[in-house]
């Protein structure tokens, strides 16, 4: 069967129709600037191979062939293109390779021939090889699309890509042609140490390999611009986050694209963190595309698999157009316009002090700044919510209430440092001491429940808790468990930051408060892996019993504490029942998910 792009080579064409006396070079299926790629038949043993014919015109040409097979040598990985044989004759270098019947990634990219979850698995695949070949010493230097070949047939998971061209590797050992100061590779596809001729390391192919998945799941490459310059200019800056082309990708496929990505490699991570988060995703991102995806040749079959604004029109057809709205603006908007909503509530609470008497002026300064306040959170999440929360906590110290700015500190810090990056869904948590003072609490875990990824889930559920501890001392009835055993009484810590400090964060953290958290957390962690959304039925059983199930987890860690709050657990009646049927609804609701093939 004829292989994609490949032309048969007109007789005459100057090259010897016979290598090393056992390969017949049959077809040409591809050239670059260091050799030319061969079909062939291996006359001794009977089967098609791939034989590389460089040309020696200089010492360097010689010397990068011969790094080339000593890199692939040293190889032995189902994601990795296997070197049966290096051989030179006086006028050119012979690599002979596997036959790889598959196609380059950057022109199925082209096609829109992949779905997610095709990417998400190439993605791990890439990740074995890299992990392999470091393990040996090996740094590739120029991974890109166009070195990646996607087999049509893999033999199995770990073979879902192969990598190849390691004629720029470089070699635990080597001295000369790969020592500091020696700039290889493809300049839109290279780390910013690379460019920078500095120390090539793993680092440096994990960030390569960020931009190839940033590439075929976000549909370009960040890096790459206009001309060599303006891409020039690119290189080690920080990247936009591959949110802003995909908002609906698992929030821990996005981070670890992002991380691999940084300028910095000591803020990349690692290749088993990439593969990790790839893995623990797939689950999540979109089903494969139909059987035989990428070699389907009808080009309207790959068409329907795509966008309905990236499709190719075809003749007589009106292409469909564009969305109006650029992906990149509707980014999170609905969680935007949440945290906005709830900042302007925690506004006006702490305008009004709280019930505690607020200043003759604050009833008039109530409504804009409460409004300002939600304005500059849905323009800009992180830095609106920090300096809402900032200012907010300035003007409680200086009006008297230094306990309850600790608070509200204690409660942002915590919520920053469990979700660094999420600046969307920082006011999120403030939903559940509302939900508590309703009589409701239970209900948070499955809200929390509907975040994307299973680290989300359980942050937000932990955070819940803690929110609800800091604000139950402000209540005038218990939110959950009541009022935390030697705590000095309101007029005492209100006005003292250490008091509040040390008697109300301090005695939340050691009086049992992080273990309801840790119920909660895996609570909403399990909730959408139990509840699927598959049938009505079996929903209704699965709902019910989480929901039995996070009531007793929180009583009986509630009765595990070394102190006995009265009652046990508030708002078990309401929020048991609320917390089921929100999951159920929102079940009902999930886009359903496709088995995987």
């Amino acid at each position: 069967m004829p292989l994609a792009g490949v032309h048969p080579t007109p007789p005459g064409a100057g090259t010897p129709q016979l290598a090393l006396g056992r390969y017949r070079l049959e077809r040409r299926l591809g050239a670059g600037a260091f050799g030319v790629v061969w079909l062939a038949h291996d006359a001794e043993l009977d089967r098609l191979v791939a034989v590389k014919r460089i040309e020696l015109h200089d010492e360097r040409i010689a010397a990068r062939a011969e790094r080339e097979a000593r890199a692939a040598a040293r190889l032995t990985h189902p994601a990795i293109v296997a070197l049966y044989e290096a051989r030179r004759d006086p006028e050119a270098v012979y690599l002979v390779s596997e036959l790889v019947r598959g196609r380059p990634l950057d022109d199925l990219t082209r096609a829109h021939a992949l779905s997610d979850r095709d990417v998400v698995r190439i993605g791990m695949a890439l990740c074995g090889a890299l992990e392999h070949a470091h393990e040996r010493g090996v740094v590739h230097r120029d991974i890109k699309p166009a070195n990646i070949i996607v087999p049509r047939v893999p033999q199995d998971e770990s073979g879902m890509a192969k990598l190849t061209d390691f004629g720029v590797a470089h070699l635990a050992g080597d001295d000369a042609m790969t020592r500091t100061g020696d700039v290889v590779g493809t300049l839109a596809s290279m780390s910013p140490e690379q460019a920078d001729g500095g120390e090539v390391t793993s680092a440096t192919d994990l960030y390569a390999l960020g931009l190839v998945l940033y590439e075929a799941l976000g549909g370009s490459n960040p890096v790459r611009a206009q001309g060599a310059g303006a891409t020039a200019r690119r290189v080690g800056t920080h990247l936009p986050s591959l949110e802003r082309l995909r908002p609906d990708l698992p929030t821990a496929l996005v981070d670890a694209i992002d991380d691999a990505v940084r300028p910095q490699p000591q803020d990349r991570g690692s290749v088993r963190e990439l593969r990790d988060a790839l893995r623990s995703s797939l689950a999540d991102v979109g089903r494969d595309v139909a059987a035989d995806p990428v070699w389907d040749e009808d080009r309207a079959a790959i068409d329907q698999r795509a966008p309905r604004w990236r499709r190719t029109p075809r003749a007589g057809v009106e292409p469909v157009p564009a969305p109006a709205t650029p992906p990149s603006l509707r980014v999170g908007f609905a969680a935007r316009a949440g945290a906005a909503i709830l900042m302007a509530a925690l506004t006006g609470a702490a305008l009004g002090r709280l019930g505690a008497g607020a200043p003759a002026d604050g009833g008039a300064a109530l409504i804009p700044a409460a409004a300002s306040a939600a304005l500059l959170v849905l323009l800009l999440p992180r830095a609106g919510t920090l300096t809402v929360a900032g200012c907010l906590a300035v003007w409680l110290a200086t009006n008297g209430s230094a306990g309850i700015a600790v608070l509200l500190a204690a409660g942002v810090v915590a919520t920053v440092l469990v979700l660094p990056r999420d600046g969307a869904v920082w006011a999120l948590p403030l939903l559940a001491p509302l939900l508590a003072v309703v009589g409701c609490a239970l209900a948070w875990p499955a809200i929390a429940g509907q975040a994307r990824s299973g680290a989300h889930r359980a942050a937000l559920g932990a955070l819940g808790v803690w929110w609800i501890a800091l604000a139950e001392p402000l209540a005038r009835h218990n939110l959950l468990l009541g009022d935390v055993p030697g705590a000095p009484g309101r007029r005492v810590w209100e006005g003292s930051s250490g008091s509040a400090l040390d008697g109300i964060v301090g005695g939340a953290i050691g009086h049992g408060v992080p273990l309801i958290a840790l119920v909660w957390a895996v609570a909403a962690w399990s909730l959408p892996l139990l509840v699927r959304g598959w049938n009505v039925v079996i929903d209704l059983v699965l709902v019910t019993a989480w929901a039995a199930g996070l009531a007793a987890a929180t009583l009986a860690a509630a009765h595990s504490l070394p102190w006995a709050p009265s009652p046990v657990v508030a708002g078990m009646t309401a929020g048991v029942p609320l917390a089921a049927v929100l999951a159920l609804v929102a079940a009902g609701t999930r886009p359903r998910a496709e088995p995987v093939s």
